[in-house]
């Protein structure tokens, strides 16, 4: 296949060419119909294939054209049999990955610091989770992926399951022993499900950890938006068929798609492949060497802490993507929400994300030399500010046992709920979600058992200073639980 093609765009700009008249939505026409300031904005060659999919076009729902054609180039390059595009972002794809292998009862093996689309897949499915706690590492507060050792006691305790979904990379860049884990499940018959939303530029480049495809994984989310050049929202679904049919992904792909794709999105997607396909290497050669370069320099400023491979310490963490800068500011005695604060507001810096010690800095293609350079002056600039103030106390990283599951998070979600006081919930099942984070893992989900033990572990995050996410009561006074039934008199 010739990868400097991109059957899609072309066929777009092709269309917009003939000048047709458009009788069909979207009803802007163009442009000629929008506001004129956001059309002058947007511009013209844009809104010119924001189109909709008519016959010539092909259909996102059953491709057949232009869109296959764009599709089967991405296969080649991902080194998928099949590949998917996605206007729904990862976590459309991330949602049929699991719902194309499981059924209501069904056991999927998970990570408990799973991404929400994980948690709403199960929800739509009815699958019933079985939980693997990822690996944390107290210098950073942060968690890492599974261990394969705990991949073979889960699948020799559920044979059973319709599916093993890993985390790789993690958001942190950092990659588990994906290899041996395809090869434990495939010994289950048991399908691997890869949340790749951060690696879709690993599979260009061999200093990079191996790419799910790579590592013989069944099928693979991948956001090309996010580190591939495409748009925002615009992701790819890779498929290695034999555990999982094609026709069966694209059956469920299509029912949590909108009928109305957007043809920008997909275009962007068709561009982005071409992109990497032809030009990948070189891109991340460059881009290793610009966070290489960051890193020694930012090593450099007292109190600031950039780790490069000594952070692969265990089976959890065999490989890691140098483009992804960890950067610990503990020893300023600030948090990474302080320093996100002062980035933005002293530097007009934005950081991919913050946590208790850390902000997380992304390298990528669309870098250069003076970015990184406006980066480290920043927090130079802010270590001999801070210079004086004590480092940050270590707060131990911990994660309390995973409640009983008494219900499905099906079954929860859909049952009757009342608010009731946290203190007062043990016992009851939860109909939320609480995590803190760091880590990021889920303290509860909607089905599990309340216990004291995790309610003190809730409060006891809190006084840390560690934010909890998810309950409607952000106060955590109270609690969404399951209605109880009880006898009429």
């Amino acid at each position: 296949m010739n990868q400097h093609e991109t059957p899609l765009f072309t066929g777009l700009k092709k269309h917009r060419d003939r000048k047709p008249v458009q009788f069909h939505i979207p009803g802007h026409k163009g442009g000629k119909g929008m506001d004129e300031e956001f059309r002058s904005f947007i511009g013209d060659q844009a809104l010119s294939i924001d189109l909709i999919n008519i016959e010539p076009l092909d259909d996102l729902h059953h491709p057949q054209g232009m869109i296959k054609q764009a599709q089967d180039l991405a296969a080649e390059a991902f080194g998928a049999d099949y590949t998917f595009f996605s206007v729904q972002g990862t976590s459309g794809a991330i949602m049929t990955m699991i719902m194309s292998v499981c059924h209501p009862g069904d056991k999927i093996i998970v990570p408990r610091n799973v991404h929400k689309s994980v948690t709403t897949a199960i929800i739509f499915s009815g699958a019933k989770p079985v939980f693997i706690h990822p690996e944390l590492d107290d210098r950073f507060g942060i968690s890492h992926g599974i261990t394969s050792e705990a991949v073979l006691k889960a699948c020799e305790a559920h044979p059973d399951a319709k599916g093993l979904l890993v985390i790789n990379p993690t958001y942190f860049g950092v990659s588990a022993d994906l290899k041996k884990i395809v090869n434990i499940a495939h010994r289950f018959d048991i399908p691997v499900l890869v949340d790749e939303a951060h690696g879709v530029h690993i599979h260009f480049h061999e200093r990079l950890p191996l790419s799910a495809m790579q590592a013989g994984a069944d099928m693979a989310a991948t956001s090309v938006h996010k580190l591939g050049g495409s748009l925002t929202q615009s992701s790819v679904l890779n498929l290695r068929e034999g555990l999982v049919s094609h026709e069966r992904v694209q059956s469920i792909l299509s029912m949590l798609h909108t009928t109305s794709t957007s043809y920008l999105l997909l275009a962007s997607l068709d561009a982005a492949r071409r992109h990497l396909a032809i030009h990948g290497r070189e891109l991340m050669e460059e881009t290793l060497r610009l966070a290489d370069h960051a890193r020694r320099r930012l090593n450099e400023i007292p109190g600031i802490y950039c780790p490069g491979s000594e952070i692969l310490t265990s089976d959890a963490t065999v490989d890691f993507d140098p483009t992804k800068l960890i950067i610990s500011v503990k020893k300023l005695g600030l948090s990474g929400y302080d320093v996100e604060v002062w980035l933005r507001e002293k530097a007009n810096i934005e950081v991919e994300l913050s946590d208790l010690y850390n902000i997380l800095c992304i390298v990528t293609p669309g870098d250069r030399e003076e970015d990184i350079d406006e980066l480290v002056t920043a927090l130079d600039k802010l270590s001999k500010e801070y210079s004086d103030k004590e480092e940050t106390e270590n707060i131990r990283v911990k994660v309390p046992d995973i409640p009983v599951l008494a219900l499905s998070p099906r079954e929860a979600f859909y049952s009757s709920t009342e608010t009731i006081l946290l203190k007062e919930a043990v016992g009851r099942i939860s109909a939320e979600f609480v995590m803190v984070y760091p880590p990021g893992i889920p303290i509860f989900i909607p089905g599990e058992i309340i216990t004291r033990e995790n309610i003190d572990y809730i409060h006891d995050n809190v006084e840390a200073g560690l934010p909890v996410q998810g309950p409607e009561d952000d106060t955590l006074e109270t609690i969404q639980v399951i209605r109880e039934q009880r006898a009429f008199k």
